[in-house]
């Protein structure tokens, strides 16, 4: 945190007492450089990691900006995920209604018609590429009153597919807006995109808080076999203490794995993009107030889960790559607590996850297994349509 106070920052008197409402009094460093120039209308490109606080510093100054009276929607903010996608409108709807404003989340899994009449009474609305593609082919919404858009974990929008959508619902909007983009990295395409959709922006570059610094992640790797695999999971579920994630590659593997391991008596729940919207926030809060320990996931249904309780992150199924790795683990060792990475391989995934573990700089915790180590030259050399190891689709709806 800093020393400034929000009200130093420009925001009114309704905006500040509304965040004090929530207990937040001390803007987080994101947000004292992002809310200024926000503020002005400028266009603002902030490289600023998940847990930073950039909610609010993008959240803040739509809702002092905008007008009651103003068409709707007039602010777009575009996430990758449902479950982001309610966060940030939860953080939208403890401040517009001070400033006489409404908000509406948009994504899939829930009723489009309902979702509609509301997007079109908003003044704010949050949603995700594809649902919001739904509601544009359809004409239940429109885009033509929007002066302010926010691309919010851009980085991840990309990994997803979600570029040709994206590209397509901004070429809907105002030349003249005001763009937000907020993403883990500005590096390379990531930062073609902003370059494009960004006008003379504010360049800003934020850390986490330090109370929300990563803390030490122990990595492991476990040699299995396709007879034991499920139960060396279930002796690493009794094992340990605390809430684990389990990641699986598919839907359909995330509801067998479910079943089996409840045949061994361990109380699961799953999460994947089939599910219905209702069914996945019952799951996520079950498993968040530790009704329920274990949770079973893809990685499409795990992006934008910020959870700080996670202690375990077990790959049943390893990452396609050294960024899914990442991305995965990275949901434990939350808010400076220690967490445990551990990863189940299989005799023929020997060679890719050695290369995995080498590009995330975890050889010594692999060579310590005795298992198979890759060949350097082989690293991600496939790029052929169809490899898993080539881009991702761009056809995901979420």
């Amino acid at each position: 945190m800093t020393d400034q106070t929000f009200a130093a920052l420009g925001l009114s008197q309704h905006t500040v007492s509304a965040l004090a409402a929530t207990g937040i009094t001390t803007p987080f460093q994101i947000q004292t450089k992002t809310i200024p120039p926000a503020l002005s209308g400028a266009d603002v490109l902030a490289k600023s990691p998940t847990g930073s606080g950039k909610t609010i510093a993008f959240a803040a100054p739509i809702v002092e900006r905008l007008e009651p009276d103003a068409g709707r929607p007039a602010a777009l903010v575009l996430v990758p995920t449902r479950e982001l996608a309610v966060q940030v409108t939860e953080v939208f709807e403890s401040l517009a209604p001070a400033n006489g404003l409404r908000v509406a989340p948009v994504y899939g899994g829930v009723r489009i018609n309902g979702q509609a009449e509301k997007a079109k009474r908003a003044h704010v609305l949050v949603a995700t590429p594809g649902r919001l593609q739904d509601l544009l082919d359809r004409r239940l919404v429109s885009l033509s009153d929007v002066t302010v858009l926010v691309l919010d974990e851009a980085d991840r929008m990309l990994d997803m597919g979600f570029k040709p959508q994206v590209d397509r619902i901004v070429r809907r909007l105002q030349e003249t807006r005001q763009t937000m983009f907020f993403s883990a990295t500005l590096d390379g395409e990531v930062g073609e995109l902003a370059r494009s959709y960004t006008r003379f922006p504010v360049r800003v570059e934020a850390e986490l808080p330090h109370e929300q610094l990563p803390g030490e992640i122990d990595h492991r790797f476990v040699a299995v076999t396709p007879e034991n695999k499920v139960e060396k999971l279930v002796e690493l579920l009794r094992a340990e203490r605390g809430l684990a994630l389990v990641f699986v590659r598919t839907k359909r593997g995330a509801d067998r794995l479910a079943q089996r391991l409840t045949r061994h008596g361990v109380e699961v729940v799953s999460l994947h993009g089939d599910k219905p919207q209702a069914a996945r926030e019952k799951a996520l809060a079950r498993f968040e107030a530790g009704k329920v320990t274990t949770l079973i996931a893809t990685d499409v249904a795990a992006r934008g889960l910020d959870l700080s309780g996670i202690t375990h992150v077990i790959n049943y199924d390893p990452p396609d790559d050294a960024k899914a790795y990442t991305h995965r683990v990275g949901r434990t060792g939350r808010a400076g607590r220690s967490g445990d990475a551990v990863t189940l391989v299989l005799p023929d995934q020997q060679a890719e996850v050695s290369r995995v573990a080498r590009l995330n700089g975890q050889q010594e915790a692999w060579e310590e297994t005795g298992m198979k180590v890759a060949p350097p030259r082989l690293i991600y050399s496939s790029r052929r349509r169809g490899s898993r190891w080539g881009p991702p689709r761009s056809t995901r709806k979420i």
